[in-house]
C-alpha cells in the first residue's frame, strides 16, 4: 500500500516523507534482490520511509513470484538490502510448509 504511493510521488520527482509525532522521517532508499544461488542484482532500489514497509513490499514480491508458474525453484528467495549493502530481511518466496509441534510416537 504505502510502496504504491511513495513510487506515484517519485514519479513526479517529489520528496515524499513519513511524519511520526510531527517530525519527518527521511526516505531510505532498499534494494530487492531475488536470490536463487546466483543473486540477480536490483540496481534501481525503492524509497520508503520505515524498514517495516520494505519488508511488507518484499512480501508482496514474493507472492508475485510464487503465482509465476514459469518460477518454481524452492530455494528462491527475495533479500532487502539497506542503503549500505546490509541484508535486513530475506523472504523466501516458497517457505517452508508448516510442520505440526507434537508426534504420534509411543511413550514408554
Amino acid at each position: 500500500m504505502g510502496g504504491r504511493c511513495i513510487r506515484k510521488a517519485r514519479a513526479f520527482g517529489a520528496s515524499v516523507g513519513l511524519f511520526l509525532e510531527g517530525r519527518r522521517v527521511p526516505m531510505r532508499t532498499f534494494y530487492f534482490d531475488i536470490q536463487d544461488g546466483v543473486p540477480s542484482r536490483d540496481r534501481r532500489g525503492l524509497e520508503f520511509p520505515l524498514t517495516s514497509l520494505a519488508i511488507e513490499h518484499s512480501k508482496e514480491l514474493a507472492r508475485r513470484l510464487r503465482d509465476d508458474p514459469r518460477r518454481k525453484d524452492p530455494a528462491l528467495s527475495v533479500v532487502v538490502l539497506n542503503e549500505d549493502g546490509a541484508e535486513v530481511h530475506r523472504e523466501p518466496v516458497y517457505p517452508d510448509p508448516p510442520t505440526l509441534g507434537m508426534t504420534f510416537e509411543k511413550i514408554g
